[in-house]
C-alpha cells in the first residue's frame, strides 16, 4: 500500500466562510442536526444559491484516481468538539454544525441519501469505534483491517459518491482507497468478472436486512463497462465466493490482488473531508487499537446520488435491496 498525496482541491477563506455563515444560520434556526423534511429543504434552498466557486470544486471526480480531498473547511476546535462518541446511537448532535456543512456540500455534489435500516435515518453518519465491534466488517470496527469495499455493494440504490469529513484523528489513522481505473486485467478475467455469478450480502450495520440474505439474493456482476471505463460492484468480506467456479474465483482473487497493489492510504486531518467515486473507488480503513477515550478517530459519512449518471447495468433496477429503502434529501 502507498501512501498518496490524494488530489486536493482547495477552498477558499471567502468560500468557507460562505459556508459556514450558511450552516450557522441552518443550525440555528432548526437547533438540530438531526434531519428533517424541513431541515432538507431548507438546506436545498441555500446550497442552491451558492456561487461558481464552491460548485467548482465540487465537481465530479475528474481523475482516474477516483477521489479528491476537499480542504480549508474550519476544522472543529478538539477540547470545544467534546469526547468523540462511544458509538453512533450516543452521538446525537455532536458535531452538529459538521453535519449541516457536510450535507450542504453534499447538496452541491447530488442527491444526499440515507438508508431507514442504517443510523435511524440519518442523512450524516458518525463513523467512530465501537465497543464489542471490535472486529466486524463496519465502520464500527477498529482492530480488524476494514477489507477494501464499495460502500453498501448489496444495494442497487447505493450512493454515487461517499463523503468522509475528518472531525478528529489524533493517530493518522489511513483511509485506504483504490481505483479500478489503476488495475490491470486480463481480457478473459474482465468478461469472466463482468457476469453475473455471485449476490453481495448486506453487511452487519443493516440487521433488519439479514432476513433477506436467503429469498433469492440477486447475482450480480463485479465489474461493468461504461463508455467511460470499467466500474466495480465489490465486497468480498460479505461475497461468498466459494459457491463460484474454480475460474471465476481465480479470476476475483486476482482482482483482488490488482486493488492491493494500487491501493493507497489517506490519513485526514480535521477540516478535510475525502471524496470517493463509489462506483470506481473501493476503500477500507488500517486496523488501528480503540482507547474509548474520547480521543479516538472520529468521522462523519454522507452518501450522495448523481442525478442521470449510467455507471451500471439496467438489470440492477429489478433487485429487491434486501428490504432496505434509501431516503432521498430531494424527495423530503
Amino acid at each position: 500500500m502507498n501512501t498518496a498525496i490524494a488530489p486536493v482541491r482547495q477552498l477558499d477563506a471567502p468560500t468557507v466562510g460562505e459556508l459556514r455563515q450558511a450552516a450557522e444560520k441552518i443550525l440555528g434556526e432548526f437547533g438540530t442536526s438531526a434531519t428533517s423534511p424541513q431541515l432538507l429543504r431548507r438546506v436545498a434552498e441555500v446550497a442552491a444559491q451558492f456561487g461558481d466557486t464552491l460548485r467548482h470544486a465540487c465537481r465530479p471526480v475528474d481523475t482516474a484516481d477516483g477521489l479528491f480531498v476537499l480542504r480549508g473547511l474550519d476544522a472543529a476546535d478538539d477540547d470545544a468538539l467534546g469526547a468523540t462518541p462511544a458509538g453512533w446511537a450516543t452521538a446525537g448532535d455532536s458535531g452538529a454544525l459538521h453535519d449541516i456543512t457536510l450535507l450542504l456540500l453534499a447538496t452541491v455534489m447530488g442527491d444526499p441519501i440515507a438508508w431507514e435500516g442504517q443510523q435511524n435515518g440519518r442523512f450524516v453518519h458518525n463513523i467512530v469505534p465501537s465497543p464489542g465491534h471490535e472486529t466486524e466488517q463496519t465502520g464500527a470496527s477498529s482492530t480488524v483491517l476494514l477489507s477494501p469495499h464499495t460502500e453498501d455493494a448489496f444495494h442497487p440504490g447505493r450512493a454515487h459518491l461517499l463523503m468522509l469529513g475528518c472531525m478528529r484523528n489524533h493517530d493518522h489513522i489511513a483511509t485506504t482507497a483504490a481505483s479500478i481505473r489503476k488495475v490491470r486485467l486480463s481480457d478473459e478475467d474482465i468478461a469472466t468478472l463482468s457476469r453475473p455469478a455471485l449476490p453481495i450480502l448486506p453487511d452487519d450495520a443493516y440487521a433488519e436486512a439479514q432476513g433477506y440474505a436467503d429469498q433469492s439474493p440477486p447475482a450480480v456482476p463485479t465489474l461493468f463497462a461504461t463508455e467511460d471505463g470499467l466500474t466495480l460492484r465489490f465486497d468480498p468480506a460479505y461475497t461468498p465466493l466459494e459457491d463460484a467456479d474454480e475460474t471465476y474465483r481465480a479470476a476475483y482473487r486476482r482482482l483482488e490482488a490488482e486493488l492491493t497493489r494500487v491501493s493507497v492510504a489517506v490519513s485526514l486531518e480535521p477540516g478535510e473531508v475525502l471524496v470517493v467515486d463509489n462506483d470506481l473507488v473501493v476503500h477500507g480503513r488500517v486496523p488501528f487499537q480503540a482507547r474509548y477515550d474520547g480521543t479516538d478517530r472520529w468521522l462523519k459519512r454522507a452518501s450522495v446520488r448523481v442525478p442521470g449518471r449510467r455507471t451500471r447495468p439496467s438489470a440492477e433496477a429489478a433487485e429487491h435491496g434486501y428490504g432496505q429503502a434509501a431516503l432521498e434529501a430531494h424527495a423530503a
